[in-house]
């Protein structure tokens, strides 16, 4: 059960950077594709009413009820759908709307889905292994660990976790799946413990591991590079898009993306570093830690 707390469904990262990089005028239409909590969303709203209209997607279809009540006191029109930000120019389309002025993409995770035991987000907390952010898709990370081979499944926490123990992961992972299955996140994350060297780990041992299963459930990097690749036919010229990524593959996308619409002459890159949360930011919001924010201009 997701749980509002000042009128939000959960801290939002980088919002001021947002804010000032998406140049946010009144009458503007924007497009935040991953809308969440509300968040971003709220905050943008009080800058384009009241003649704007903000346009919210999300898979996660439990969220967005609440989020519109947040939401619903904007003073600014707003439109939510439940759908999958590749998909973003379909919703557009429904929305009857040509061209955004703004687009923002923040791929974290809410923090309530990771509070949120029986979502399997999280290693430290007793729940299914599901981690899908759309619950309404079957499949789910216990299906994909129930079929998955012991060289495929060390790929995969290769690739989405760059995890450097992956052969022993994968190794005491299929064993104990052939000895007493795989039936909770708390259990697969002791498994990891067992399998890493003991040593003193800056980050939990189980961390790279349910970040690569999730990318998997999800299709995520997919995802992602099927949207930056359609975008821009979405956005009017001198729209911006604002991209908030967490982990290095999903920035080396972002970036590697920018750079080849810049030598296409279809973005103009705004930020040439990306840009990271501050120190009171990170203090504030530990989960804010990990955030780049990358932002391009549609020429």
């Amino acid at each position: 059960m997701y749980v509002k707390k000042d009128n939000l469904l959960h801290e939002p990262v980088m919002v001021d950077e947002v804010l000032e990089y998406l140049c946010l005028q009144p009458g503007s239409i924007i497009l935040d594709c991953t809308v969440g909590g509300g968040g971003h969303a709220g905050k943008i709203m009080d800058r384009i009413k009241p003649d704007g209209c903000l346009i919210g997607i999300d898979k996660d279809f439990d969220m967005l009820n609440m989020t519109k009540e947040c939401l619903s006191d904007r003073g600014c029109p707003f439109k939510l759908y439940h759908a999958d930000y590749v998909d973003a120019d379909e919703v557009l389309r429904q929305a009857g709307i040509d061209g955004v002025h703004g687009v923002l993409l923040d791929l974290g995770a809410s923090s309530l889905q990771f509070d949120s035991a029986e979502r399997g987000f999280s290693f430290s907390k007793e729940g299914p292994l599901d981690m899908r952010m759309d619950r309404t898709a079957s499949f789910m990370a216990q299906d994909l660990l129930r079929k998955i081979s012991e060289r495929d499944l060390q790929a995969l926490l290769k690739k989405y976790g760059e995890e450097r123990w992956s052969k022993r992961i994968a190794r005491r992972i299929i064993k104990e799946r052939s000895v007493s299955g795989l039936k909770s996140t708390t259990q697969l994350a002791r498994i990891i413990e067992r399998a890493v060297p003991s040593m003193r780990h800056r980050i939990h041992p189980a961390t790279r591991v349910f970040q690569a299963l999730r990318i998997a459930v999800n299709k995520e990097l997919e995802s992602l590079e099927k949207f930056l690749n359609k975008i821009h036919f979405s956005m009017v010229k001198g729209a911006r898009i604002a991209v908030i990524s967490f982990h290095s593959l999903e920035d080396r996308i972002v970036k590697n993306s920018f750079i080849e619409m810049e030598d296409k002459n279809i973005f103009h890159i705004i930020t040439k570093k990306p840009l990271r949360p501050g120190a009171s930011e990170i203090e504030r919001n530990a989960r804010s830690r990990s955030a780049k924010l990358r932002v391009a201009e549609r020429i």
